[in-house]
C-alpha cells in the first residue's frame, strides 16, 4: 500500500474522479506555486471504485476554488490545519468563469480582441450550461453531454 505523508497546514482535493489530477493541478496553477504537492492517481475507492488525490501543502486562501467547482463541484474538499481535517469546503457551480473556458465562436469579439478576458455566466445550473458574456455562445460541461 501507498503512504504519503500527512499535511500539518494545507488542502486534501479527495473524490477527484480518476484522470482528472493532472488537469486540475494544471486549472489551479500549482506549477506556479512554491508549495509542496502530491498526486495520487487512480488510487482504491469504495465509492467511486477508482479515484485521483491531491494534497497541497498551501493555506487556502491562495487556490482558485472557483476552478475546482467549475471541473467537478463534487470534489472534496478538506483544510487541514495542525495535521487534522478542521473543516471540509463544499463546492458549487461558479456563476461566472474568467479565463477558464474560451469562446469557440469565430464572430466573437474574444477572437478579435486577443487581451479581451474570456468571460462566462452560468446560465443552466442543472444542465451546467455557461454563456458566453459577449455573444451568448453556449458552452456545456463535458459531464453533462448527451
Amino acid at each position: 500500500m501507498l503512504n504519503v505523508g500527512q499535511l500539518n497546514e494545507g488542502v486534501v482535493l479527495d473524490h477527484i474522479e480518476a484522470g482528472k489530477a493532472m488537469s486540475i493541478y494544471k486549472y489551479l496553477k500549482l506549477d506556479h506555486m512554491d508549495c509542496c504537492v502530491a498526486i495520487i492517481k487512480n488510487a482504491h475507492s469504495n465509492k467511486m471504485g477508482k479515484k485521483d488525490i491531491i494534497k497541497i501543502e498551501c493555506p487556502i486562501d491562495e487556490l482558485d476554488l472557483n476552478v475546482l467547482g467549475f471541473i467537478d463541484h463534487r470534489i472534496t474538499v478538506n483544510i487541514i490545519q495542525d495535521a487534522r481535517i478542521v473543516a471540509k469546503k463544499e463546492l458549487t457551480l461558479p456563476k461566472k468563469l474568467v479565463n477558464i473556458i474560451h469562446c469557440k465562436n469565430p464572430r466573437c469579439i474574444t477572437s478579435i480582441e486577443q487581451e479581451l478576458d474570456h468571460i462566462f455566466f452560468l446560465a443552466d445550473a442543472e444542465n451546467e450550461v455557461y454563456r458566453c458574456q459577449y455573444c451568448e455562445e453556449k458552452y456545456r460541461s463535458s459531464r453533462k453531454k448527451q
